[in-house]
C-alpha cells in the first residue's frame, strides 16, 4: 500500500509540474529608438501593474517566463516615453517595442535632510579609478568587431516634393521600413563593417589597430581606403574614467570626473544584478542644460565601484551647433588585473537639418571587443604605424565567410540597408550630386586618372595681374600607387605674363611615409606670405590673389625635396631650393653700406634646408597618394629648421644661415575649454636684404586671421632675431551659459593674444637703400627690446557662423598709421 501511494504521488508531482510548464507564458523581444530603429539597452520590461519582468540587454533584446503572467507589458526607460502592448497567456510570442522619446521626462531630484546617497558611490568611484581605469593596464589587446551606419532622417513631406527626391521616390517609398513599423523614414547612406586586432601600451602611450578585414557599402565611396582607417575601432572608443571625453572636436565632462559634483546633480534609483555582479544604478544630468555634459544612467558595481554599464546622452539644449544628439552606451568588464575594459560600445550622434528645407544625419557606431589579452606588451617598433590595413582587407568575401567573422549577426533591418544603398548608387542623379559634393570638398573634379583644379584658384584679380586665370590637374593613385605629377598654368592680362607649376612626386615607402619630390615654379608672390608654411590655410592663400597687391614680387623657383618618417612620429625633410627675387614695388639694397652709391633690387638664392619635426602621439591616414594628419592627442608638436644659403651656386648672392624652432600644443582646459598655443623663435646670422629676413606677416583687412598679426601693418615689423606666442583660448559656453537670456543665443567666448620680441641688427638696417624703398615699408623693427602685443577677446557662434573679434594693440601706438583698437569678422563653420 505504501509502495502504490508513493508511486502515485511521484506521478501527482510530475504531471502538476508539467501543467505549471505547459502553462508558462514566455514572451521575447527588441526594444528599439522610433527615430533611429537602433535598440536600446537597459530598458525595464514588466507586467503592468506586477514586478514581474526583466531588463533588455545591450542589443534591446528581452525574455520574461513565467507561470502567472498578465496581459500587458509595459516597457519605460529615462528620456522615453513609456510604452504598452497586449500579450497573450501561455505559449511562446514575440512582442516588439519601439519607444519614442520624450524631452520633459527628466526626472526632478529631492534631496531631503542630510547627504545625497549617490554622493557616497561616487567618491568610492573616483577613490578606485587607479584599480578600474584600463590605463592602469602595462598593455592590452582584443579582437574588436566595428560597425558604422549613415542615414538620412528628418525627411519632411515638403523636401519629398523637390525634384531630387521625387527622382529617388521608388527608394523612399520603402524606407519607412528602416526604422521599423512605427518609425519615421530613414535613408541609408553608408554602411562599413571592420574586424580588427587592437593593440595598447603605457609608458610610453602607444596604440596600433591591424584592420583585417573591411566591407564597405555607400553613396559616394569608391576606393574605400580612407574609409577604412576611419572605420576602425580607434575612432570610436570613448574612456569615462578620463575626467574630459574629446567628441566632434569638442570637450566634455564624464559623470564620474574628479570634480564631478561641479557639473552634475544625481538620483540613486535602484539597485540591481547585472550578470553576477550587484550595481547601485545611478542617474544624472547637468547643473546646467548648455553645458558640455551628460544626461543619463550608469551602473556602479558594489564590490569593486567600478564602472559596469552606462547610457550618456547629450541634448539639443547643449551648446552645440548642428547637433540634436549624443548618445554613448557601453558595457564593460573586468580583466584579470582588475581593470574595466568596454566589450560592446555603441554610439549615435544626430546631425540636425540646417534649414527648414533640408534633411538631418544620423552617424551611428558600434564595436564589440573579445579575447582580451593584458599585460604582455609589444616592442616599441612594433607601435611605430598605428593604423595598419591588410593587402587583403578589401577582398569581397561572401555574406557566409562574413557571418563567421562577425561577433553577431546582422539584423533583417542592417540587411535591408546593404539592398538599398546598392539601389540608390544606381540613379542617376544621385551620381551627379554625388560628384558635386566631391568637388566641393576635395577642390578637384575627378576625371578618371586625372584630377581636374584646383576650382578656388581658377579666377583671380588683383593690381599687378588684372584678371588672372589658372588651371590645373594632378593624377591620382588610378594612374599610380608610386608616382604623382601636377601642373598648374595661369595668365595675367594686366601683367601679360604667363605663370606655371609642374611637379613630379614618387613614394619612396608607404610604411615609413618616404617622398621624393621635383617642383619648377614661376609666378607673382606676395613678400612675408611663405606659402610652403600656409599648406593648412588654402583659403587664406586664394584670398592673397586677390586686391591690392603689397609687396608683390615675381619669382622663379626650383626646389627638391626627400621627407622620410625616421620612427613614430619623427619626420626629416631635406630641401634644395633656387629661387630668384624680381620685385614689383620701390625697393634697394646696398652691396656696400659703407658705399652708399651702388645698389641693386634683384637678387638669386641656393638654399639647403634641413627640417626635423616631432609629434610623438600625431595620428595619420593615407588618402590615396597623400598622408593627412589629424593631429597629436597629448604631445606638443616640435619642429626644427635649419637653413643655409649657398653664394656663388647657381648664381646665388648670398651665403646665410638661418635657424627656426616652433612648438604647437592643443591644452585642455576643464571647465575653460582649449587652449590652442604656438611659440616659435627664429635667428639669423648674417647681414642680408630684408626680402631674405623675417617679415612679420601683418593683417589690413577687416577679416581676422589666426596666421596673422590683426593690428600690426603690412611691412611694419622686419627683424633678424625673434621670439613670439600666440594664444588662443576657446571658452566654449563658459560663463555666457549661466546668463539668462543670452545662454539662448549659444554665443561662446574667446580670448586671443599675440606677442612678438624681435630685433633688426644695425647692419643689416644700414643695408637698406632708403631713397628707393616704399614709406610703407620701410622697416624699422623693434626698439629699446619692447615687444608688440596685442591681445583680443571676442564672440563666436553668432548666428551659428559669425565670430566677432576686438583687438587692442597694446604696444608701439606712436608708429605711423598705427590702428589702436580693430573690431574683425570672421564666417566660420564649428559645432
Amino acid at each position: 500500500m505504501f509502495l502504490k501511494r508513493s508511486v502515485f504521488f511521484v506521478l501527482l508531482t510530475l504531471c502538476t509540474a508539467g501543467l505549471v510548464r505547459a502553462q508558462e507564458t514566455v514572451v521575447k523581444g527588441k526594444i528599439t529608438d522610433v527615430n533611429t530603429g537602433d535598440p536600446i539597452p537597459f530598458v525595464n520590461v514588466i507586467y503592468d501593474g506586477t514586478t514581474i519582468g526583466t531588463t533588455t540587454d545591450f542589443d534591446g533584446n528581452f525574455t520574461i517566463k513565467t507561470a502567472t503572467p498578465g496581459d500587458t507589458i509595459v516597457a519605460s526607460y529615462i528620456g522615453y516615453k513609456p510604452k504598452k502592448k497586449a500579450v497573450a497567456k501561455g505559449g511562446v510570442q514575440t512582442v516588439n517595442l519601439q519607444l519614442e522619446e520624450d524631452a520633459t521626462s527628466l526626472q526632478e531630484v529631492v534631496i531631503n535632510a542630510g547627504e545625497n546617497p549617490a554622493y557616497a558611490i561616487l567618491r568610492e568611484v573616483v577613490r578606485n579609478k587607479s584599480k578600474n581605469d584600463k590605463r592602469k593596464l602595462t598593455a592590452y589587446e582584443y579582437d574588436t568587431y566595428t560597425k558604422i551606419e549613415i542615414d538620412v532622417d528628418n525627411i519632411s513631406e515638403k523636401l519629398r516634393q523637390k525634384k531630387v527626391m521625387k527622382k529617388i521616390s521608388q527608394v523612399l517609398d520603402s524606407v519607412e521600413r528602416i526604422a521599423g513599423d512605427d518609425g519615421k523614414p530613414i535613408l541609408p547612406l553608408f554602411i562599413s563593417e571592420s574586424v580588427s586586432k587592437l593593440y595598447y601600451r603605457d609608458d610610453p602611450s602607444l596604440r596600433r589597430e591591424n584592420i583585417l578585414k573591411t566591407k564597405i557599402n555607400g553613396v559616394g565611396v569608391e576606393d574605400g581606403s580612407v574609409v577604412t582607417q576611419f572605420i576602425g575601432s580607434s575612432f570610436q572608443e570613448y574612456n569615462f574614467y578620463q575626467n574630459w571625453l574629446t567628441i566632434v572636436t569638442k570637450e566634455f565632462v564624464s559623470p564620474i570626473a574628479d570634480g564631478w559634483r561641479l557639473y552634475y546633480e544625481y538620483d540613486l534609483t535602484d539597485s540591481v544584478y547585472i550578470g553576477e555582479d550587484y550595481c547601485y544604478r545611478l542617474d544624472f544630468f547637468p547643473r546646467s542644460p548648455q553645458e558640455l555634459a551628460f544626461t543619463g544612467t550608469i551602473w556602479i558595481t558594489k564590490n569593486e565601484h567600478a564602472l559596469r554599464q552606462i547610457d550618456a546622452s547629450v541634448g539639443r539644449a547643449a551648446n552645440l551647433n548642428f547637433i540634436e544628439k549624443i548618445r554613448i552606451q557601453q558595457e564593460l568588464a573586468p580583466t584579470p588585473l582588475g581593470a574595466w575594459i568596454p566589450i560592446k560600445n555603441r554610439v549615435l550622434i544626430d546631425v540636425g537639418e540646417v534649414t527648414n528645407n533640408s534633411a538631418g544625419m544620423l552617424a551611428k557606431f558600434y564595436t564589440s571587443n573579445k579575447n582580451i589579452v593584458v599585460n604582455k606588451p609589444h616592442e616599441l617598433k612594433f607601435y611605430e604605424r598605428p593604423i595598419v590595413m591588410a593587402e587583403d582587407s578589401r577582398l569581397y568575401e561572401d555574406e557566409v565567410y562574413w557571418d563567421t567573422l562577425r561577433h553577431e549577426p546582422l539584423s533583417e533591418t542592417e540587411k535591408n540597408v546593404y539592398k538599398m544603398i546598392d539601389t540608390l548608387q544606381n540613379i542617376p542623379v544621385v551620381k551627379t550630386y554625388t560628384d558635386i559634393i566631391k568637388v566641393f570638398i576635395d577642390g578637384y573634379y575627378d576625371v578618371g586618372k586625372v584630377d581636374i583644379g584646383p576650382y578656388l584658384g581658377l579666377v583671380a584679380w588683383n593690381d599687378i595681374e588684372g584678371v588672372r586665370v589658372q588651371g590645373g590637374f594632378r593624377t591620382n593613385i588610378d594612374f599610380s600607387k608610386k608616382w604623382v605629377y601636377a601642373g598648374q598654368l595661369g595668365y595675367g592680362f594686366g601683367d601679360a605674363r604667363v605663370k606655371y607649376m609642374a611637379s613630379v612626386q614618387t613614394i619612396l615607402s608607404r610604411q615609413r611615409w618616404t617622398t621624393l619630390t621635383f617642383r619648377a615654379r614661376s609666378d607673382l608672390r606676395r613678400l612675408g606670405v611663405e606659402e610652403d608654411d600656409l599648406e593648412d590655410n588654402p583659403l587664406f592663400l586664394v584670398a592673397s590673389r586677390w586686391g591690392y597687391f603689397r609687396r608683390g614680387y615675381y619669382s622663379d623657383e626650383y626646389k627638391v625635396t626627400f621627407q622620410r618618417e625616421l620612427f613614430k612620429g619623427f619626420t626629416q625633410k631635406l630641401m634644395l631650393k633656387y629661387w630668384t627675387f624680381e620685385p614689383t614695388f620701390d625697393f634697394g639694397y646696398f652691396d656696400d653700406p659703407d658705399v652708399s652709391v651702388a645698389f641693386n633690387q634683384n637678387f638669386q638664392a641656393t638654399e639647403v634646408i634641413s627640417e626635423t619635426r616631432f609629434a610623438r602621439d600625431e595620428l595619420f591616414i593615407q588618402n590615396d597618394n597623400e598622408r593627412v594628419s589629424l593631429g597629436t592627442t597629448k604631445w606638443p608638436i616640435i619642429t626644427m629648421r635649419y637653413t643655409r644659403g649657398f653664394s656663388g651656386l647657381w648664381g646665388s648672392d648670398f651665403s646665410y644661415d638661418k635657424l627656426r624652432l616652433s612648438v604647437a600644443k592643443r591644452i585642455k582646459t576643464g571647465p575653460l575649454g582649449v587652449a590652442l598655443v604656438t611659440i616659435q623663435g627664429e635667428y639669423i646670422f648674417d647681414t642680408l636684404p630684408y626680402p631674405l629676413l623675417v617679415l612679420h606677416l601683418g593683417n589690413q583687412s577687416p577679416l581676422y586671421s589666426a596666421v596673422t598679426y590683426n593690428l600690426m601693418n603690412y611691412g611694419e615689423f622686419v627683424s633678424d632675431h625673434y621670439a613670439s606666442l600666440q594664444y588662443r583660448q576657446y571658452l566654449e559656453g563658459f560663463l555666457l551659459n549661466r546668463i539668462p537670456l543670452i545662454q539662448k543665443l549659444r554665443w561662446r567666448l574667446l580670448g586671443t593674444a599675440n606677442v612678438i620680441m624681435g630685433g633688426l641688427r644695425k647692419s643689416n638696417q644700414e643695408l637698406i637703400n632708403t631713397s628707393t624703398t616704399d614709406e610703407e615699408l620701410r622697416p624699422g623693427g623693434f626698439v629699446d627690446r619692447r615687444p608688440y602685443v596685442e591681445l583680443g577677446y571676442g564672440v563666436e557662434n553668432i548666428f551659428r557662423f559669425l565670430r566677432v573679434d576686438f583687438v587692442h594693440r597694446v604696444s608701439y601706438l606712436d608708429n605711423k598709421d598705427a590702428r589702436k583698437f580693430g573690431v574683425l569678422f570672421t564666417a566660420q563653420f564649428q559645432l
